[in-house]
């Protein structure tokens, strides 16, 4: 059975959906779109989609089945609640709301429903972060103590309605809630202590650099960095267990793993080491024999599983991925976030 699906926001994500779903997933059609700008609906024309002239008249079309958000985050709720009490199932793009009320409010109406609705967290099935969790899980490295997930650019500003606070703009929400939902989804507890430093270098209104530093209740500490400003990046990632290190240098997963050799026992011996930084013996390097350099693990991953997974739920075939209640968590830990900054205090919860 296929799925049509209308798109609400045809701006660079909602286009994004649709040269996906229309080259990638067999089993959905994209039928239509609207959009609130006018100068839009020309183009909406020229891919063959029905150009819908309100919200109102794409969800009385019989023949929509999925509709995908794509709008400024500050309208998604509106829009999720009014499709779904329509009778269409809502992928909505991320961060789903502008705080952790607002989506509590979709998650009755979704329950009240009983239609689909998801959040598009694609950023689940990237590479480098499938690599890091199969680490974290296999414990190759051992218990991870600090976790540190960065992303790093030098744009300098943010394009269109993002730099606006009323729009739900700022790095935080635009790829800081994506960060969250990762490290959520990969340390299997919860997190009890949130501190923030949220900067506005280039913006008037909204946050364009942080670091945010989550406590989990089973020890784990976890360092979440976005930067617009940062010429020199650091690495992706980089993780540091009880046996191991792992680290993750780019985008194009360049990286390595060094572990400790348990074979080969690490004696202190009596001598100073003598390094460029002066004697020491705790910061000094290693002895070759007792670790060992071993490749990253290779792992399969696309971002249109994403939606293959909501065929495949509405098919009643398979479980829903990215569940509203996961996003929930993230968005409680991201409103902790905010009052971290807002308090310039540490913040203690149990989310």
């Amino acid at each position: 059975m296929g799925y049509k699906l209308a798109i609400v926001g045809l701006g660079g994500m909602g286009g994004w959906h649709y040269e996906n779903v229309t080259k990638r997933i067999d089993d959905i059609e994209v039928i239509g779109a609207y959009d609130i700008r006018e100068e839009v609906h020309p183009h909406i024309k020229e891919l063959g989609l029905k150009c819908y002239s309100s919200l109102e008249e794409l969800v009385n079309d019989k023949e929509v089945d999925i509709v995908t958000i794509a709008t400024p985050n500050d309208v998604h709720k509106d829009i999720a609640i009014t499709c779904m009490r329509h009778g269409k199932n809502v992928v909505c793009e991320k961060p789903v709301t502008m705080n952790a009320q607002e989506l509590e409010e979709i998650i009755e109406v979704q329950k009240e429903t009983g239609k689909l609705f998801s959040v598009h967290q694609n950023r689940r099935w990237d590479k480098d972060y499938v690599i890091i969790k199969k680490i974290v899980e296999e414990n190759i490295i051992g218990k991870p103590c600090m976790i540190e997930n960065r992303v790093q650019g030098s744009r300098q500003a943010m394009h269109g309605w993002r730099a606006y606070k009323i729009n739900g703009g700022g790095m935080l929400l635009d790829w800081g809630v994506h960060l969250v939902d990762q490290l959520l989804c990969m340390i299997d507890a919860s997190v009890v202590d949130v501190y923030s430093d949220l900067h506005s270098i280039y913006s008037e209104e909204v946050d364009d650099n942080l670091k945010v530093m989550l406590k989990f209740a089973n020890g784990v500490s976890a360092l979440i960095e976005v930067a617009t400003n940062c010429f020199i990046n650091q690495s992706r990632w980089h993780v540091i267990g009880e046996e191991g290190t792992a680290v993750i240098s780019d985008w194009s997963c360049n990286g390595q793993i060094v572990k400790l050799n348990t074979e080969e026992k690490m004696e202190w011996a009596d001598a100073i080491v003598y390094t460029e930084a002066g004697p020491t013996r705790t910061m000094a390097p290693r002895p070759s024999e007792t670790t060992i350099n071993l490749p990253l693990p290779e792992v399969t991953s696309d971002w249109t599983d994403y939606y293959k997974n909501i065929v495949g739920v509405l098919d009643g075939k398979e479980k829903l991925i990215v569940k509203p209640e996961e996003c929930l968590r993230a968005m409680k830990v991201i409103d902790a976030i905010f009052e971290s900054h807002a308090k310039k205090a540490s913040v203690s919860c149990n989310i």
